[in-house]
């Protein structure tokens, strides 16, 4: 960034995020429309994000449109900001946030939205969306987050909802015709423009009525725009181009390696995941597409490690031929092929044994699960048996050391369920003692806090109160004190928050505001984060936490995004939270029959067959 001076930069941590010029970025100082894609976060997180990789090099594709990036200035450099007066800018030219015509932010965590506020705020943008000047930048949001965008609707003039590569290169264009226009109607006038585009949501052109209880009465349209906003999706994504390009980076960020989307959506229907109900239907890019896109990012990126990305890598359809064919052309480069998601099944083990061929690294399966009961309640699909398999052909292959993830405070949940998680442990031990004769099996278990998201079938579910959560860490802590049994977990606190800002309402926004006016900064990280703070933010605009987090929600309860969707039907949410209670499967589409989600028809996607009968 432009006026960050060699001392300054000698006095922080981490220079090299606020310096620019990485090789592959792009500069275009004489763009028409600019756009500075914003992530609440530090550099080494924001540019692990393949979303902005993508956005960033269709954007700048356009002769007269410019990406830039832009993100969260770590709390050192934001205290000599503030002390020299000194604004927010791009990396790639050094315009402040101020000068650009959009700002848009990605919401992939709901404890970065004061991030948010504090970029708008260093930026010189006004924070509140009524009171933003004319010839101020228009601030979007996206990101698997938007579906419930309401918290931070005080504050971003318009949502795109859903897949962004198409929707946000209309929206530049749209600008563009208004601007060469002379801005008829001013900023309405243009919020009025892109509202017309499907995929658009503009919180100022829906009211919001409350009962007295505070539960929503209804979201009704002021203006001519659609009572529900729905999702758009990218039928095709073959038809997209893909980054073969992207920036590399001076310095070491969270995934530094080549990340390759290799398809996009999932059906299993586990009843507590967010992601596998928004970002559905099943779209596959081909495995000709991607050999050929592999080829292209190892010979312009010089990187070590492609990364096949996707909610279950397990699930492509083409995953034995791809991965075969991949590690033969690439092990004489050295480069290495890895699966960030496995299914608990043999065969994702000898898939896996074949992409360790060039490095060796550990297994990670989810049960999410301890008893065969609460993986019924959550439609995970899988037995311990299933584990037991997978692991013992591991062992079989070689490997020692496994990683497990869980969840607890799931409905339904008892502490017996919990136990259960430190038997599987013991038996994945035996199981290793039995194929290899002596002992020495390293089990990592990492245990999250259940926090019950918006268009899931735990949407109604009333989060486990603080209390109740620490007991049931410390009684999995007790149980898992075993030799080799490594035990990793979170302080409840933050999926408290989580909650409570994943399922507010409008209202939620005002709490937000005064928690960033407070100090609230980096509430992703343990360090930073301040439950105390929080706690005062929601007393003092008469909030409360049991109301968000931990109220069970009624049946017919109007929810506060429910303008905004995915295309899942709620009636399909219904019939899965109901069956959760009776521990009833239901059954993966793609391998069988349409289970009546809605999406497809609703989003008029057509079905493709990948192998089952969908």
């Amino acid at each position: 960034m432009q006026d960050l001076t060699i001392d300054i930069l000698n006095s922080i941590e981490h220079p090299s995020r606020y310096t620019g010029g990485e090789f592959a970025s792009i500069v275009k100082p004489n763009a028409k429309v600019r756009i500075a894609l914003a992530f609440p976060d530090v550099y080494e997180v924001g540019m692990s994000y393949l979303g902005f990789k993508i956005l960033y090099h269709l954007v700048n594709k356009e002769d007269s449109f410019a990406a830039e990036r832009v993100y969260a200035p770590w709390t050192d450099l934001e205290t000599k900001m503030r002390e020299k007066h000194l604004p927010l800018r791009t990396l790639e030219t050094g315009c402040q946030l101020k000068d650009c015509d959009f700002v848009g932010f990605t919401l992939q965590y709901e404890l970065s939205y004061t991030n948010i506020l504090n970029m708008l705020d260093l930026g010189g943008i006004t924070v509140h969306t009524k009171e933003r000047q004319e010839n101020e930048p228009f601030v979007i949001v996206g990101g698997p987050c938007v579906f419930n965008p309401e918290p931070l609707a005080d504050f971003f003039d318009f949502a795109i909802i859903g897949d962004g590569e198409e929707i946000l290169v209309e929206v530049l264009r749209a600008y563009e015709g208004w601007k060469d226009a002379d801005r008829p109607g001013g900023r309405k006038g243009f919020l009025q423009r892109v509202s017309k585009i499907q995929g658009i949501y503009v919180p100022q052109f829906y009211d919001v009525r409350y009962y007295d209880d505070g539960t929503i009465a209804d979201v009704r349209p002021n203006q001519d725009v659609p009572k529900t906003v729905y999702k758009r999706v990218v039928p095709d994504l073959d038809s997209i181009d893909f980054p073969t390009s992207p920036i590399v980076p001076f310095t070491g960020i969270v995934h530094d390696r080549i990340m390759l989307e290799i398809f996009r959506g999932c059906t299993h229907g586990c009843r507590f995941c967010h992601a596998g109900m928004v970002y559905r239907p099943v779209r596959e890019r081909s495995e000709k597409n991607l050999l050929d896109l592999s080829k292209k990012l190892v010979k312009n990126t010089g990187y070590n490690e492609i990364s096949l990305v996707s909610l279950s890598s397990a699930d492509y359809s083409e995953l034995p031929n791809l991965v075969h064919t991949l590690t033969t052309e690439l092990h004489d480069k050295r480069v290495s092929v890895s699966l960030p998601s496995l299914r608990i099944d043999s065969f994702c083990v000898a898939i896996a044994q074949e992409v360790n061929a060039v490095r060796k690294s550990g297994l990670t399966f989810a049960p999410e699960a301890g008893s065969q009961k609460m993986r019924d309640i959550i439609n995970k699909g899988v037995t311990e048996e299933d584990l037991l398999n997978a692991v013992t052909v591991a062992f079989e292959n070689g490997w020692s050391s496994i990683k497990l993830y869980f969840m607890i405070g799931l409905p339904l949940e008892t502490d017996e369920d919990i136990l259960a998680i430190a038997e599987m442990v013991k038996h994945v031990q035996y199981r290793y003692y039995k194929v290899t004769g002596h002992n020495g099996c390293k089990v990592t278990v990492s245990a999250s806090v259940f926090v019950p998201k918006p268009y899931t079938a735990f949407q109604w579910f009333g989060q486990n109160e603080l209390q109740e959560m620490r007991r049931k860490q410390y009684l999995l802590k007790d149980a898992l004190k075993m030799k080799n049994v490594a035990f990793q977990y979170h302080d409840p606190e933050t999926s408290i928050m989580e909650a409570v800002i994943a399922r507010g309402d409008r209202r939620v926004g005002r709490a937000i505001y005064t928690a960033w006016k407070n100090g609230a900064r980096f509430d992703g990280w343990s360090d930073h984060f301040s439950f105390e703070g929080w706690q005062k933010a929601l007393q003092s605009e008469n909030l409360s936490i049991e109301f968000y987090a931990q109220r069970k929600r009624s049946d017919d309860e109007v929810f506060p995004w429910e303008h905004v969707s995915p295309g899942v039907s709620r009636q399909y949410l219904t019939n899965e939270w109901q069956k959760a209670q009776e521990g009833a499967l239901t059954k993966d589409c793609r391998r069988d029959t349409c289970q009546g989600c809605g999406v497809c028809q609703k989003l008029g996607v057509k079905i493709v067959d990948y192998g089952g009968e969908a």
